[in-house]
């Protein structure tokens, strides 16, 4: 069965780009959670051999997204509501952390060059007003790509990847929910500016609060439509 949304890529690096398209149709929620596929299914549908397929699907286990299957192939990763929670818990604790440590943030933001902090905050800017709008796939990467920065100015790279596979995670999970609510305008949170500018004038505090505030009505949202039984 062909995996949908995709299409023919280069031969260069074809492990990478195979696992980001499959990546992206996951986050998307095109590719669902239980979805089963072989090898050479999807070798098939890009039409390349086995071997970058197998290593692109392997990184793809490595983040938590895929599962192996023994004689079957894979399978996309199924999330719960429990380990929804857990994502967040584990978000927060690591972040808190973070901005307890205030003068390693202040250090950090004070590293970052001027284009840096432009960067991050035009990542805000259209991540919000995706948000506000409801546009849930723009919201999606340019929410990653604003946190990839943020987290980006602490230097630690083994947080930056821990907290992006959790993010990625997290979208992977609760898509499947938001595509169930008729209008989303208004409904997600879209405060990255005032995050943005509060991290860029050094209010560690402030930041924490932010962050705090955008865990909590995402996971409030989320939590209101499992009970609901969507999707």
């Amino acid at each position: 069965m062909p995996v949908p949304g995709t299409s023919p890529v280069k031969r260069s690096t074809l492990r990478q780009q195979i696992a980001e398209a499959l990546y992206d149709e996951m986050l998307a929620g095109r590719l669902p959670a239980g979805r089963q596929f072989t090898v050479r299914e999807v070798a098939d549908q890009y039409g390349v051999s086995a071997t970058p397929v197998r290593e692109a699907l392997l990184d793809l286990v490595a983040q938590g997204l895929l599962d192996v299957e023994e004689h079957r192939g894979f399978r996309v990763h199924e999330f719960t509501i429990e380990d929804f929670r857990h994502m967040i818990q584990a978000r927060s604790m690591v972040v808190e952390g973070l901005f307890r440590q205030s003068l390693a943030v202040g250090t950090a933001l004070m590293r970052s060059t001027p284009e840096a902090m432009v960067s991050l905050h035009r990542r805000a800017e259209e991540a919000a007003r995706a948000a506000r709008s409801g546009d849930l796939d723009i919201l999606i990467g340019y929410d990653l790509r604003f946190w990839g920065e943020l987290v980006g100015f602490i230097g630690n790279p083994y947080i930056l990847e821990f907290l992006q596979r959790l993010r990625a995670q997290t979208w992977v999970f609760t898509v499947p929910y938001l595509r169930g609510v008729p209008d989303l305008r208004g409904k997600l949170w879209a405060d990255h500016p005032a995050l943005a500018d509060a991290l860029g004038r050094g209010d560690a505090s402030a930041g924490e609060r932010l962050i705090g505030a955008y865990n909590d009505d995402f996971q409030g949202l989320i939590e209101g439509l499992v009970s609901r039984g969507r999707p």
